[in-house]
């Protein structure tokens, strides 16, 4: 009798998954006390439906079939079920089987499948979800092939089977078909995994972000608090849906002027987005409410959950599981809210008052409520118009890398701007970035570095903040280390096209700003031209033609224009910026940006509409502070959460009118920065992302090399761990070569010498020169200590050594000397990968000594690593040019070094088992390369969330 209780209830094998539809389901392993849920899914099924699965008709399970499919061992005979609720909508068992197609036990490896999918819920991907999960669980019980007998009329069976991208025969055998597939993830079965799962979690966002219906639950009668203020800026946000309120004491028929209920369930239509806005304690009835109406996702702005303590944590924790039985997804808790510009939809479920961001091509997420206030009014003060908003909160079920999905297939966003405290699954988040970056940039600031926020729990990772920028910008992503860089960056993206290149040309009426801007761009890593100065007495037209010259140049790549106020105020700014808008659009296809000096009616003149986003018809916006770019009012105190504090954030209110507006964004639109050094770090970081996107067009490949043993290594790495226990081991230096040995990796030996005598006969076997090395922990790698001595000769330089060493430093015993072969003369590096919880295998390159170790001179790259990967890994560390013949010294050989870096890519791609490695030093010669020490250390191997079956995250 197995229960969800019994200690041998495969309690891992529990997940949630993103169906086609957007909805969610749980897929679990069937127990004994499902038999009446197994019965009434059965009822439900169609007679067609049981036809396919049991070739017969069989209207119904038998007392001994309910005990057959709900008894299992969980390894020669498992069942599992995707349930929405306590309901089941579909089953998957497997029973091993022998050659002769008969039960059988291990080691037998090939397995008997079949499905049962109810009717309603045909077509929303379950049979595919539930596949790639019983195969996860056959391979993780030694099974290594499924077979099955599909009835040729049963289409949509053998799609799910065939479309899985496992390799597979086909045969047709006594009037069925029968399929055989190879459990094995394979590159085509991985891709299709990771297509099934970005529709799915596109499709779930797009439903939250777009629907034809909005309740807000908790809008009080007097018009205060937050869910009266959500209310409000939906109906006058100019929502096109249908838009209720629920009040459980309402008395009337309107609140706020739209139509009131007293329960969600006595609404008489479809909701497909609820708004929670009441006291935490009582969401849990909300959400149930939500469920059993049918709601497809919940925006929940109600506090007190993981932020608040661990009992608010646990609070958290039970709300997404409370949600995601429904087949829900959510937003929040403790969310700002969404904003979906687009005219068909008018959506302002969030906490900014009307009018709505006016409509543009940025998308913006956020985790924080604060920033994402903060974000949305820089960006409406400088004119730039957004797609979609999402400010997730605790951010306890969508997190960024929903957003990412919808984004990426999203025709009305060009760029993805991100503020993010915590990346909850860094691997898949590059993974998404990487791919989006290619069609669309992605700029992201991280806030909270290596501190997690209060109601955040993602798992941790153990890498540098430098590492992990280093591994989002391998996969394109644009970093930056604020939010004022965000916006800057997003505007020039949003507005401007990539530059071809690094040449900058600047052209302005201050000779002093130019020199400022030109040594910006040296800074920058930018090629400048030597600033053009058209002196304070440039017209507009002086402007006009000068920027156009410097557009229609072949040696021009971007341009940024300097502007100064003008002495005798002769010239209006309105006609300067008709007179820059003229020549960009006499000459497009560069970037231009503006670097201007208290010249707020320029900026705004520049914007779009040449007034503030929502600024009522003819008005102009008032005085700018010093050093702001126009005026955009912070108003209107925000309401305080249920169950919050009070805390006394204010909320971006908007410029002006009243009503709703949400007007299209034109192009055509200059970005303008108050500083020289902003305007140039946007245009540098275009310029590299341009760089990126023409080298990621080939993304190069993963290497094969004919003498990899990759058996041998996973026998050797078996029985290493067989008596490992949990811990971590550290390989011998023996075990350590001949792991590596099985990866074309040589490990230059060493010899030990105890005494002067040893030291003697290990260099005569060696073959004199030598060196002497003391491999003490405290002195290994430490030849600023003396511990080394290099090519000796002859015997008599190798005994005076000894002495020495041994004089110097302490006993043999403790120095632990050993006796090593001369390699010829190079570059001493460090190669290393280690296995981070989050984030995975990363490669990591360096310079050995100080370049490294002091300066923090090292690269990374995730792994599995292409070739392109190993070459641009070698050459992005600062202290590249000592491996290209720096100072006219030989180039030394860096096709070996790539070589290196590929085959310890393969090797702790292949094995997980194998969590850290360090080649430490490895000399490049001209020719060649030598190996001379490496530390390998195994454990049992993590799981691999990345390559398994797709499940949303569990914290």
């Amino acid at each position: 009798m197995t229960t969800p209780s019994d200690p041998s209830y495969p309690a891992h094998w529990e997940a949630d998954v993103v169906l086609r539809d957007g909805g969610t389901a749980r897929i679990r392993p069937i127990t004994t006390e499902d038999a009446g849920r197994l019965v009434s899914f059965y009822e439900q099924v169609s007679d067609e439906s049981k036809y396919y699965r049991f070739f017969a008709p069989y209207p119904r399970l038998s007392d001994r079939d309910v005990y057959r499919f709900t008894h299992h061992d969980y390894v020669d005979r498992v069942g599992l079920a995707a349930t929405v609720g306590e309901e089941f909508i579909g089953t998957v068992r497997y029973d091993r089987i022998g050659p002769d197609g008969r039960p059988a036990t291990a080691p037998a490896d090939e397995a008997e499948v079949a499905f049962l999918v109810q009717d309603a819920h045909q077509g929303r991907g379950v049979a595919s979800a539930l596949l790639e999960h019983i195969g996860a669980v056959a391979r993780e019980r030694g099974i290594r092939r499924f077979a099955a007998e599909v009835l040729p009329a049963n289409n949509k069976m053998i799609k799910v089977f065939t479309d899985a991208g496992y390799q597979q025969k086909r045969s047709f055998e006594d009037g069925s078909v029968h399929l055989t597939l190879d459990l094995e993830p394979t590159a085509e079965s991985l891709a299709v995994q990771r297509a099934r799962e970005q529709r799915a979690e596109a499709r779930s966002v797009q439903r939250l972000l777009a629907p034809g219906s909005v309740a807000v639950i908790g809008v009080s009668r007097s018009g205060g608090g937050v869910g009266a203020a959500a209310l409000r800026n939906l109906r006058d946000s100019g929502f096109r849906g249908h838009l209720y309120a629920v009040n459980e004491a309402a008395t009337a028929d309107l609140l706020d002027g739209v139509r009131a209920y007293r329960a969600l369930g006595d609404i008489d239509a479809p909701v497909d987005l609820a708004v929670i806005a009441v006291p935490a304690e009582r969401v849990p009835e909300a959400v149930a409410a939500c469920g059993e109406h049918g709601v497809q996702g919940l925006v929940v702005l109600s506090a007190g959950y993981g932020e608040s303590g661990a009992a608010g944590l646990d609070r958290q924790r039970e709300l997404v599981r409370q949600v995601r039985s429904y087949g829900m997804r959510l937003i929040g808790p403790n969310a700002y809210g969404v904003i979906n510009t687009a005219p068909e939809v008018g959506l302002n479920a969030s906490l900014t008052p009307a009018p709505a961001p006016i409509r543009g091509r940025i998308g913006l997420f956020t985790q924080s409520g604060a920033i994402g206030i903060s974000l949305l009014s820089a960006l409406l003060r400088r004119g730039a118009g957004l797609s979609s908003f999402v400010s997730a909160g605790n951010r306890a079920d969508v997190s960024g890398n929903d957003i990412l999905q919808y984004w990426y297939e999203d025709e009305a966003t060009d760029v993805a701007l991100m503020y993010l405290e915590t990346l909850g699954n860094p691997r898949k988040f590059t993974r998404l970035a990487r791919r989006t970056a290619a069609v669309k940039p992605v700029v992201v600031a991280r806030g909270a570095g290596r501190h997690t926020p209060a109601g955040h729990v993602v798992p941790g990772t153990r890498l540098a903040d430098t590492t992990v920028s280093a591994l989002l910008r391998q996969a394109g992503v644009i970093r930056v280390d604020t939010v004022t860089e965000l916006v800057d960056v997003g505007l020039l993206l949003a507005s401007q096209p990539l530059p071809a290149g690094p040449r900058v040309a600047i052209l302005g009426n201050s000779e002093s700003l130019g020199v400022l801007t030109y040594d910006a761009c040296l800074a920058q890593g930018l090629r400048p031209a030597v600033p053009l100065d058209l002196t304070t007495a440039a017209t507009p037209e002086s402007f006009r033609l000068a920027l156009g010259a410097a557009l229609a140049s072949a040696e021009n790549d971007a341009v940024i224009v300097t502007v100064i106020p003008w002495v005798n105020e002769q010239e209006p700014q309105d006609d300067l910026a008709e007179a820059l808008r003229d020549a960009v659009a006499g000459h497009p296809g560069k970037p231009v940006a503006l670097v201007h000096v208290e010249l707020a009616e320029l900026v705004d003149a520049l914007s779009p509409t040449g007034v503030l986003p929502g600024a009522g018809a003819g008005a102009r916006p008032g005085p700018a502070s010093p050093g702001s770019t126009g005026a955009a009012p912070l108003a209107g105190a925000l309401p305080p959460r249920p169950g919050a504090r009070e805390t006394g954030a204010t909320a971006y209110a908007g410029p002006g009118a009243d009503g709703p507006g949400s007007g299209e964004a034109p192009d055509g639109r200059i970005p303008a920065y108050p500083a020289a050094e902003r305007a140039v770090r946007a245009v540098a970081e275009a310029v590299r992302y341009g760089q990126w996107r023409r080298a990621n067009a080939d993304s190069g490949h993963v290497p094969q090399y004919e003498d990899i043993d990759e058996a041998a290594a996973a026998a050797r790495l078996a029985g290493l761990l067989a008596d490992a226990g949990d811990g971590v081991l550290t390989l011998t230096e023996a075990d350590a070569g001949a792991l590596l040995a099985h990866y074309g990796i040589r490990v230059l030996p060493t010899l030990p010498a105890p005494t002067a005598d040893h030291a003697v006969r290990a260099a005569r076997a060696l073959g004199y020169p030598v060196a002497l090395k003391t491999t003490a922990p405290h002195l290994r790698h430490r030849a600023d200590l003396g511990g080394v001595r290099l090519d000796l000769a002859t015997e008599a330089d190798l005994r005076r050594s000894y002495e020495e060493l041994t004089d110097l430093l302490g006993r043999p015993d403790e120095l632990l000397p050993v006796v090593q072969a001369m390699v010829p003369r190079g570059v001493d590096t460090v190669v290393r990968s280690v296995i981070d919880p989050a984030a995975g295998a990363v490669l990591s390159f360096g310079l050995a000594g100080v370049a490294s170790e002091l300066l923090g001179d090292t690269a990374h790259r995730l792994v599995p690593a292409t070739d392109r990967d190993a070459a641009g890994l070698i050459r992005s560390i600062r202290a590249a040019p000592l491996l290209f013949g720096w100072r006219g010294s030989d180039p030394v050989d860096t096709a070996a070094l790539e070589e290196l870096l590929l085959r310890l890519s393969r090797l702790v791609d292949d094995h997980p088992e194998v969590v850290g490695v360090t080649l430490e030093p490895v000399v490049v010669a001209t020719e060649g390369l030598s190996v001379l020490s490496a530390t390998v250390r195994v454990a049992h191997p993590p799981a691999r969330t990345d390559l398994g079956p797709r499940t949303l995250p569990s914290y």
